[in-house]
């Protein structure tokens, strides 16, 4: 489904978002930037795509960032649009969320945009973040939804389950992935909810803010430091 859709992937996002999917991840890039202030830090970006968070993390950090995805034509794209500096700082590697090909405790932050309802296991997605994150890392998620503005909240439901399918699906010939999308969002846990399957999954300093009416929402955890006695 992916790879059907990868050539107009970015096209349809910020047409079908009024380009509100890049300040998301300019937020994202902004929320790590203490986390990534070192030329030495490592920033692992899950299920990324055509490479757009992680474009947005070159330009707003110094660290190194490995963007990886189970998609090879979205990773395609993404590496093409690297520009020279960005293509020295970035590696795009083809990989399972579930069984991330690294050892533990490995990058200083991770990223994970738009993916985490794809996954077959919410618990084992959140347990693989925090096993490469090096103690006193920071994870965040950036995913859709469920609005919290009662008025806003019934016209965005009647946009985005049938609006956004007609459209997306004429534009990028594939109207199952676009009727996929607000399915997928129905079934993902609210923002409480995904706050404390973080906790239970070993996060510390768990917290989320709403995005544009809790459209979407932007949540933080970190790995717990090494104990000293």
């Amino acid at each position: 489904m992916f790879a059907r859709i990868s050539g107009r992937y970015d096209l349809l996002n910020h047409l079908l978002s009024g380009n509100t999917d890049k300040r998301w991840r300019k937020l994202v890039a902004k929320r790590l930037q203490p986390s990534l202030s070192s030329p030495d830090a490592r920033v692992l970006d899950v299920a990324c795509g055509t490479g757009d968070l992680s474009l947005a993390l070159i330009a707003a950090t110094h660290a190194r960032v490995t963007g990886l995805d189970f998609c090879r034509p979205m990773l395609l794209h993404a590496a093409r649009k690297a520009s020279d500096g960005a293509a020295q700082r970035s590696v795009f590697i083809e990989g399972d969320a579930l069984r991330l090909p690294f050892e533990t405790e490995v990058f200083d932050a991770v990223t994970i945009a738009f993916g985490l309802r794809n996954l077959a296991s919410l618990e084992k997605g959140l347990s693989e973040l925090l096993r490469v994150l090096k103690p006193g890392g920071r994870a965040c998620i950036l995913e859709f939804s469920k609005p919290v503005v009662p008025g806003f909240s019934a016209l965005f439901q009647f946009y985005f389950t049938r609006v956004l399918p007609r459209i997306g699906g004429l534009i990028s010939g594939s109207s199952a992935a676009y009727e996929y999308l607000p399915a997928s969002v129905s079934r993902f846990p609210d923002q409480k909810r995904l706050a404390e399957m973080m906790r239970e999954a070993g996060f510390i300093e768990v917290e989320y803010e709403n995005l544009t009416g809790g459209i979407a929402a932007l949540h933080l955890g970190t790995r717990p430091p090494l104990r000293t006695t």
